[in-house]
């Protein structure tokens, strides 16, 4: 939300600028607005200790400017008589004592339910945070009490996409005794959970968001509707990410990108909602726009535990059984008309992870070592590691903590349950927690130097982990609440151990990392850790308690109980009625009640900071998190002809699949970076970069981190490095550094690219950093649909490569010079020429979807096109 807020407050400066009045710039609809998104992991386990490196700094260098920390007050176990679990310091891993309770975060002892401390992870994260991000969310409190129609939710509170499920949605409106249904477009990725509650949502750019907000219409090409037909009945091992793993492989078989995807069939009827709600949370996985359950008895169900109450379910059950959107099984009505339709039989469906590169590359559980093994042998590429066969066994020797550990390939070195997909269905955090309870009861522990970690979505997880019973037990494994918010899955994580490190690189390991997440691309949790796996919570503990992937769980134990007694995983794994027992007993009605009540008391932080009421922000020069972007530096009342682009040089020539995440990273600042040497020119040490998600409100460092993914391949480099050449000097330099030569010289830009350019999260300033670099367009084989959206909401004209044609096949190499001509008349499809400086003459497709998009693009762009509409 910071980049559509910041757009925001740069509007009211422009619109003031030419004239107008800057009041006027305000949502014309109401807009939700979460802080909690990205949050850095300082701490992590139960031991209270400072991370050696946090943000990548020196270890003997104090930071500079971060608000001291107070040591949280140390209380022993409340002692009574009556606890039998692991309450106390000296019973848990590595653990320190607990400490005061987190404002708003309930917490309640597993074994007579009262209230206890807080984990000092959560308490020392917040902590830091609200020193680091002080600005921010100064800025947010400012845009909360300035602009109309805002409405912020504070910090501590959940992410948007867990609120939307918990909180916000209100499913059928009822204004006034009129009904309609409930429908969301939000700047979270996972915004499209809320159609497993059967509102329809999706996620998209903050430029689209903002649009939105001004009352400019959605506009999209009718989509086509999949029908995925679910029948049958899962094992009982398998999971509801096994599950969505399994959808998701199918579907990106079936080519559902850019269409909608309804579910319907018997199987419907045995998923819970939030088993729905995680199934449609990976729509972006295999491009669909959305995917669509229909409101059953089985919502109504969920939604009378979530405190509706009676006559308002009555009256929305009528209501959408008259307009014909309520599903119901026994109604012989017919299957209904898709575009084409997608069977799966969910009896077929076993336990599976996702990796070692790819989301939608599945491994079933049994096949994992054989599988790990496999890719070890592959040539380098999307699977494969291409380790030579004398090496696949090399054992390396780590000391860590006075003991000697072994590491080799497939050893695990970080395992997170993490907050963007799992945590609004409790049957899987549920999972992880009794499988870990049945672990230390089996006396199985994690090795200490394996980072592990628990970042919920929402203190309502935390809640529902706590009162079942289940949260000691995973804390002792070492899966500590840490905070809320994204952290591992967008590589904010605490480093590796120092002697980790090198062990790895010494025996050049394929190390690993295990979360359960819906992302894994490569590069983004550690530079040193090259194999990614997704898989669910309880997998998640799993392979951190057998330390490795190279495991066999059928055949190979996790470890041994006390008296020498092999454990295997069927020994402690959950079975499907223990789960919907606890769930149904402890978890859906109290969460929802604790969550209102939360939202009733407010956050005594947020409520003290203070700010200046005023109509214009003001901004401050010295910041290096908010400052008021260049957009509308040289914007006119009226809008200029279309321009060709004459002499353009290319910035980039890139390959197929080039995702959000190559051109504008969301974790770390690498030290050596553009964006790092700004921090570093304002004064600020390593330490307290922070990441790009956090400094989003910041056009300079998000344009010196466009294209800064140490694993973007540029063929003008030859290896993955965030790198190109600037032709007229020859010289090979970091991607901004080149961008800047040539706006100094006046040269326009163009990328080349090939199939599926922009897949990913819907972020916006991989749209705007290129933009800002000085990129006029993009010529790609094919595109990610809600990223070509985002490059005309920007300016830039997304331009396609005629069918069966591509650079190779046209002979491009892309040192060439580029010249594009754009007729006055344009219109959606329409195909322009391209003329070389070598003597090429090609003809390309101007990818417009529709006349909006044009008329957008000769305004350039969203943000131009809304301020003058104002004046």
């Amino acid at each position: 939300g910071i980049p559509a807020m910041v757009d925001f407050a740069a509007m009211r400066e422009a619109v003031k600028n030419l004239g107008g009045d800057p009041s006027r710039v305000h949502p014309a609809c109401p807009t939700d607005l979460t802080v909690d998104h990205s949050l850095q992991i300082d701490f992590s386990k139960c031991a209270i200790q400072n991370t050696p490196n946090p943000g990548g700094g020196d270890l003997q260098r104090p930071p500079a400017k971060l608000s001291p920390l107070k040591a949280p007050r140390k209380l022993p176990c409340r002692g009574q008589a009556s606890c039998r679990g692991p309450c106390d310091s000296e019973s848990s891993r590595n653990s320190g004592p607990l400490s005061v309770q987190i404002e708003n975060t309930p917490l309640l002892c597993p074994f007579h339910l009262q209230p206890v401390p807080e984990p000092e992870t959560v308490l020392k994260n917040q902590e830091v945070e609200f020193g680091r991000n002080k600005e921010r969310l100064q800025f947010f409190k400012w845009g909360s009490k300035m602009i109309e129609n805002v409405s912020v939710i504070p910090p501590g509170t959940g992410m948007a996409h867990q609120l939307n499920l918990e909180y916000l949605s209100r499913v059928v409106f009822d204004v006034k005794d009129f009904l309609y249904p409930d429908s969301v477009v939000g700047t979270d990725s996972h915004t499209t959970m809320v159609n497993g509650l059967g509102i329809l949502g999706w996620g998209v750019g903050g430029i689209e968001t903002e649009a939105v907000m001004l009352g400019i219409p959605v506009t999209l090409t009718l989509p086509e509707v999949v029908g995925c037909e679910l029948t049958g009945t899962a094992s009982p091992l398998a999971t509801s990410i096994d599950i969505v793993l399994s959808i998701t492989k199918l579907l990106k078989q079936a080519g559902v990108s850019g269409k909608f995807v309804e579910f319907f069939g018997s199987g419907v009827s045995q998923l819970s909602v939030v088993d729905r709600t995680t199934i449609a949370n990976m729509c972006p996985e295999y491009g669909a726009v959305l995917s669509f359950f229909p409101i059953d008895n089985v919502t109504l169900k969920h939604l009378k535990h979530r405190g509706f109450d009676e006559a308002k379910l009555k009256s929305m059950e009528v209501y959408l059984k008259t307009v014909k959107l309520f599903r119901n099984d026994q109604l012989s009505t017919g299957e209904p008309e898709y575009s084409q339709t997608v069977h799966i039989n969910l009896g077929s469906i076993m336990p599976c992870v996702s990796g070692p590169k790819r989301a939608q590359d599945r491994v079933a559980v049994t096949d994992m070592k054989s599988d790990f093994q496999a890719c070890l042998n592959e040539k380098v590429g999307f699977r494969g590691f291409q380790i030579p066969p004398e090496k696949q066994h090399d054992v390396v020797p780590v000391e860590f903590e006075g003991n000697e550990y072994q590491l080799s390939h497939g050893s695990v070195v970080i395992a997170a349950v993490i907050s963007c997909t799992n945590n609004c269905n409790p049957s899987v955090m549920l999972g992880a927690g009794l499988l870990a309870k049945k672990a230390v009861e089996a006396g199985l522990t994690v090795k200490p130097y394996i980072r592990t970690s628990l970042s919920p979505g929402g203190g309502m997880v935390t809640h529902y982990l706590s009162s079942s019973g289940v949260l000691p037990y995973l804390k002792k494994l070492g899966f500590d609440v840490i905070g809320y918010g994204c952290s591992t899955c967008v590589g904010n994580t605490t480093p590796l151990p120092e002697a980790v490190q090198n062990a790895i690189m010494q025996g050049d390991l394929v190390a690993c990392g295990v979360l359960s997440g819906n992302k894994n691309f490569e590069g983004r949790l550690c530079s040193c850790i090259r194999a990614n796996y997704l898989a669910s919570p309880p997998l998640v503990v799993a392979y951190a308690i057998a330390g490795t992937v190279n495991i066999d769980f059928q055949t190979e134990p996790l470890g041994a109980d006390p008296a020498g007694r092999s454990i295997f995983l069927h020994d402690i794994w959950p079975s499907r009625e223990e789960l919907h027992q606890v769930e149904e007993e402890l978890v859906i009605s109290s969460m929802f009640k604790e969550l209102k009540e939360k939202m009733e008391k407010g956050n005594k932080r947020w409520d003290s900071l203070e700010v200046l009421e005023s109509v214009l922000f003001t901004w401050d020069w010295k910041s290096t998190y908010i400052r008021c972007p260049s957009f509308f530096d040289k914007l006119a009342k009226e809008p200029l002809p279309v321009q060709s682009i004459e002499n353009a040089h290319v910035l980039l020539h890139l390959g197929d699949s080039v995702t959000t995440d190559h051109i504008s990273p969301a974790g770390s600042i690498a030290r050596g970076s553009a964006a790092a040497r700004f921090l570093s020119s304002k004064g600020l040490t390593p330490r307290e970069f922070n990441s790009y998600g956090a400094r989003r409100g910041n056009d300079a460092v998000m344009t010196r981190g466009t294209f800064a993914n140490i694993k973007l391949l540029n063929k003008f480099i030859g290896k993955p490095a965030p790198k190109t050449i600037h032709f007229p000097t020859g010289k090979t330099m970091d991607v901004f550094d080149a961008a800047e030569a040539y706006q100094k010289e006046n040269i326009p830009l163009i990328i080349l690219a090939g199939a599926k350019y922009g897949l990913g999260n819907s972020r916006d300033w991989a749209a705007k950093g290129p933009f800002l670099l000085g990129v006029k367009a993009v010529l790609a084989e094919s595109y990610e649909k809600i990223h070509k959206g985002h490059l005309v909401g920007i300016g830039i004209a997304p331009l396609q490569f005629l069918p069966g044609e591509n650079a190779s096949s046209l002979g491009l190499t892309g040192k060439e010079q580029f010249s594009i001509s754009f007729p006055q008349k344009l219109s959606p499809g329409t195909t322009i020429d391209v003329k070389t400086n070598t003597g090429k003459l090609f003809r390309v497709i101007a990818a417009f979807d529709n006349d909006v998009e044009i008329t957008l693009y000769r305004h350039g762009g969203i943000l131009n096109y809304t301020v003058r509409r104002l004046l």
